[in-house]
């Protein structure tokens, strides 16, 4: 199964110059988790809710300053020709449950860890991404303090 097949097209970005405030609106509106940050057109980071929440009120950042100062980079992204698998590595590899899709190098699509879950019809592909990527957010001492 290709990863476009599973794909959810209609991807919401932002300049990097739009403001936090501009951003957080964006995800309001369209009732996203995440908007992909573009320069001149070209993907560069991606910017999450929690991104921006953590900004304004544990960094104290500006919410009229440049979204792009807050957005994770470098930018992992993959291609819509990819299969599924491929895909789901790509995510696991670099612990992500958002990866931004291209297509000759224009944002086509994102895939979330959702998608391959609902979408895919794969149990087991989804259970394993999605504790892999999990795993990759927890701290490595949450492991070893369960032991003792």
């Amino acid at each position: 199964m290709l990863i476009s097949e599973v794909m959810t097209h209609a991807v919401v970005s932002a300049d990097v110059t739009d403001t936090l405030r501009h951003v957080g609106g964006l995800m309001r509106e369209r009732n996203v988790g995440s908007v992909v940050v573009c320069e001149q057109g070209q993907p560069v980071g991606l910017l999450t809710d929690r991104d921006v929440a953590l900004a304004v009120l544990a960094e104290d950042a500006d919410p009229e300053g440049p979204a792009g100062d807050h957005a994770s980079q470098p930018l992992v992204t993959g291609d819509v020709a990819m299969d599924l698998e491929t895909a789901a590595d790509l995510m696991v590899q670099h612990h992500i449950r958002r990866l931004p899709l291209l297509d000759d190098g224009a944002l086509a699509g994102i895939v979330t860890i959702d998608d391959v879950a609902v979408r895919a019809g794969d149990l087991e592909l989804a259970q394993r991404v999605t504790a892999e990527v999990a795993k990759g957010a927890i701290p490595e001492f949450f492991f070893h303090r369960r032991g003792g």
